[in-house]
C-alpha cells in the first residue's frame, strides 16, 4: 500500500508538471508585454473564478480556511514565484529557465528536514545531487544571464510552498486549499496592480487565462501527491517537466537541444526512474 501511495504521487507530480509547462508555454507568449505584477492580479483572480464553483459544491465544513497562517504563506509565496516566473521566461530560453525552476526539488530536501522533519534516505541525496550537475550543464554557467536570478527565486518559492502543503489539514479539500490561496493573496496583489496598471489585449489576456488553468493543474495534483507520501520519496519526479519544456522550446519557440542539454536532461531525469525490485527465489528440494 505503501508504494502504491509513492508510485501514485509520482504519476500525480508528472502530469502537475506537464500542466505546468504548458503554463510557462503561455507566459512565454506573453513576450513581456503584461506587467509581473499586473499579470499576477489576474492570473489570480481567473483562477478565483475558475474555482469558485468547486469550492461552492462542497459541504459548508469543507469551504473552511482550515490553516490561515499557512494558507497566507503560501498565497504570498504564488504571488513572489508567479512574478519572478514571468521575468525568468521573458528573457531566458524555456529550457534553460526551467532548469533553474527545477533546482526545487534539491531545495526541498533540507526544506522537509527543517520543516517537517523528514530525513531522505542516502540514495535520494545522491540522485538529487546528480539532478543538480544536470541541471548545471543544461543551464550553462558561463552563459549567466541576470534573470537567473528570479528563476532561482521561483524555485525558492516552489520548494516552500509544495512542502508547506504537508502543514495543512489532511481533511482540506483541492478545491478549498486552491480557493483560499487565491483568495488570500488578493489583498496584496490588488494594490500593486493597480499601481501599475496598463492596457491590455484580449490575446494577453487569453494567456493569462490559460496560464491560470494550466498552473491551477499543476497545484491541485501538487497537493494531492504531496498528501500521497513523504516530499522526499517523490520529489524527484518533479525533473519530469524540464523533459516538456525542452520538447515544447523546440514545437513553439525553435529552441534547439544540443548535446549538452541532452546530457543535462538525461542526468536530470534517470535518477528518479524507478528501480525493479528484486525478487528473491527459494529453492525447494523434494525429498522422496
Amino acid at each position: 500500500m505503501k508504494q502504491t501511495a509513492v508510485s501514485l504521487g509520482i504519476l500525480l507530480l508528472i502530469f502537475g508538471n506537464l500542466s505546468a509547462s504548458l503554463s510557462d508555454v503561455a507566459v512565454k507568449l506573453l513576450n513581456g508585454e503584461v506587467h509581473p505584477l499586473q499579470y499576477m492580479f489576474l492570473r489570480q483572480v481567473i483562477s478565483l473564478i475558475i474555482i469558485l464553483p468547486f469550492w461552492l459544491s462542497q459541504p459548508k465544513t469543507q469551504r473552511e480556511v482550515g490553516s490561515w497562517k499557512i494558507n497566507t504563506i503560501r498565497a504570498y509565496l504564488v504571488l513572489a514565484g508567479s512574478s519572478m516566473l514571468l521575468v525568468a521566461l521573458t528573457y531566458l530560453p524555456l529550457a534553460t529557465a526551467n532548469a533553474l525552476f527545477y533546482a526545487a526539488p534539491l531545495l526541498m530536501i533540507p526544506l522537509s528536514i527543517l520543516l517537517l522533519g523528514e530525513y531522505p534516505t542516502k540514495g535520494k541525496v545522491i540522485a538529487t545531487a546528480i539532478g543538480f550537475i544536470g541541471i548545471l550543464i543544461v543551464l550553462r554557467p558561463t552563459q549567466f544571464h541576470w534573470a537567473a536570478i528570479a528563476a532561482l527565486g521561483t524555485a525558492t518559492t516552489l520548494a516552500l510552498y509544495n512542502v508547506l502543503v504537508r502543514k495543512l489539514p489532511q481533511s482540506q479539500t483541492v478545491s478549498s486549499t486552491l480557493f483560499w490561496t487565491s483568495v488570500l493573496s488578493l489583498p496584496v496583489a490588488t494594490p500593486l496592480a493597480w499601481y501599475f496598471w496598463q492596457p491590455i489585449s484580449l490575446e494577453n489576456l487569453g494567456l493569462i487565462t490559460a496560464s491560470a488553468l494550466f498552473t491551477l493543474g499543476y497545484q491541485g495534483c501538487v497537493v494531492l501527491a504531496y498528501r500521497q507520501s513523504e516530499t522526499h520519496k517523490i520529489g524527484l519526479a518533479e525533473y519530469s517537466g524540464l523533459i516538456f519544456v525542452a520538447l515544447f522550446g523546440w514545437i513553439w519557440f525553435n529552441e534547439s537541444l544540443d548535446t549538452l542539454t541532452l546530457i543535462g536532461i538525461l542526468l536530470i531525469v534517470l535518477p528518479m526512474m524507478p528501480r525493479p525490485k528484486r525478487k528473491k527465489f527459494t529453492t525447494q528440494i523434494d525429498i522422496q
